[in-house]
């Protein structure tokens, strides 16, 4: 079957999330991704974990086993200089390349931009560093923290009267793994027209502060900054936050008058509808401990379906919000055969989350992640006419 972007190549050259996440959704649509990892040990996630049965073990590593399905993995030591001139060799055959090491290494490794082109004009170079290749910071070392904190999400969560919190897990770096994949796609549609590929510059850090529409055009419009307000959101009034029922949690969104009224039909208090005290947002929000005192109660004696699908027959914004078991079971995921099953040599088969979109005509693919340096010979002996023995050569010399 035709896989969207079935005949580009993509070379891999990056560590851990941003770039592994990038790459992952070239391999999803079909490309053709050489994952280029250094012999000694591979990429950063494979040793980040979880592990299977808790036993760190590179090939068994939910972070890399997750990060690159639909890729194919060699082995390349990339600072020497006999493994940059053999990477050359890949790059005519290649459309995209994506890096995240520090701004200048891939210069000072003879591999810049400028080098890359000379050798084939149409490759894209996407660069993926916290703080971009340009700027007072782009030399400073950045994690998942300092993204959430430096562009301004931390400010915006948790309680008013306590300590910003950081948002959870690593998602600074899936956001800029998405952008550089969405900027490449963009240079690549160019190159169809003009010829010429470009170097990608893509910014942790910008692509998080991107997300901030609402806080940066409340600042610029009104010159005010945002509160943390921990669950509850004022704008839009009161419920606009969670609350437990009889077995979990539930997500209530009462932003307009009419989600109120029939909160209030659901409830089965209808008169509450015509009190005063409710009759408007900001009147929610002034009297929401009020407001909450018939909700909880009638909550606590109902279960989560219950809530959902009564709130939502009534057209309400409501939702569970699910343990991670709880969303392996749920019946629109599991519908929409999102859950993907693969089957790893090493480390046994595991559900995968799939494409978040649907293509009609060239759906997209899900292969397991590769062993250490699996296509080796593939790569290197196919596609480059190395012979075996000279394949034995550089990994005894440890170019690969």
């Amino acid at each position: 079957m035709d896989r969207a972007l079935e005949g580009l190549r993509v070379l891999d050259l990056s560590e851990g999330v941003a770039g592994g996440y990038c790459t992952k959704l070239f391999g999803c649509l079909g490309a053709e991704v050489i994952k280029v990892e250094d012999p000694a040990g591979g990429d950063v996630s494979r040793s980040m974990g979880p592990f299977l049965d808790h036993l760190p073990d590179p090939e068994t590593s939910a972070a890399y086993l997750y990060l690159n399905t639909n890729k194919k993995s060699i082995t390349l030591n990339l600072s020497t200089t006999s493994g940059v001139e053999t990477l050359k060799t890949l790059i005519p055959s290649a459309d995209v390349v994506v890096e995240t090491y520090a701004p200048g290494t891939m210069e000072e490794r003879g591999m810049g931009y400028e080098v890359l082109e000379s050798i084939n004009p149409g490759v894209v170079l996407a660069s993926i560093t916290y703080f971009g290749q340009t700027g007072p910071y782009r030399g400073y070392k950045g994690n998942s923290m300092v993204g959430f904190a430096l562009t301004g999400q931390m400010h915006m969560t948790g309680e008013a009267d306590r300590a910003p919190l950081v948002g959870a897990g690593f998602q600074p770096e899936y956001t800029a793994g998405i952008h550089a994949f969405d900027a490449a796609m963009a240079a690549l549609y160019w190159r169809d027209s003009s010829g010429k590929g470009q170097h990608v510059d893509v910014s942790v850090v910008e692509a998080m502060a991107y997300y901030h529409e609402f806080a940066i055009t409340t600042w610029t419009h009104l010159h005010t900054k945002n509160i943390r307000t921990g669950n509850d959101y004022p704008v839009g009034g009161h419920p606009l936050t969670m609350y437990q029922c009889k077995d979990g949690w539930v997500s209530i969104s009462s932003v307009m008058p009419h989600h109120s009224e029939n909160l209030f039909l659901m409830m089965e208090r209808p008169d509450l509808i015509d009190d005063t005290r409710f009759a408007s947002a900001e009147g929610r929000w002034e009297h929401k401990e009020e407001y909450d005192e018939s909700l909880v109660d009638w909550l606590m004696q109902h279960t989560m379906e219950e809530v959902v699908e009564a709130g939502q027959s009534l057209r309400i914004p409501v939702t569970y919000v699910p343990t991670f078991d709880g969303l392996f079971k749920d019946v629109q995921l599991s519908s929409r055969d999102y859950w993907v099953a693969l089957e790893h040599p090493l480390a046994g088969r595991h559900l995968y989350a799939g494409a978040p979109f649907k293509m009609g005509a060239t759906p997209w693919q899900a292969t397991r992640a590769p062993l250490l340096g699996e296509h080796n010979e593939e790569i290197y002996c196919g596609d480059m006419g190395l012979s075996k023995e000279e394949l034995v050569q550089l990994r005894e010399r440890n170019i690969i």
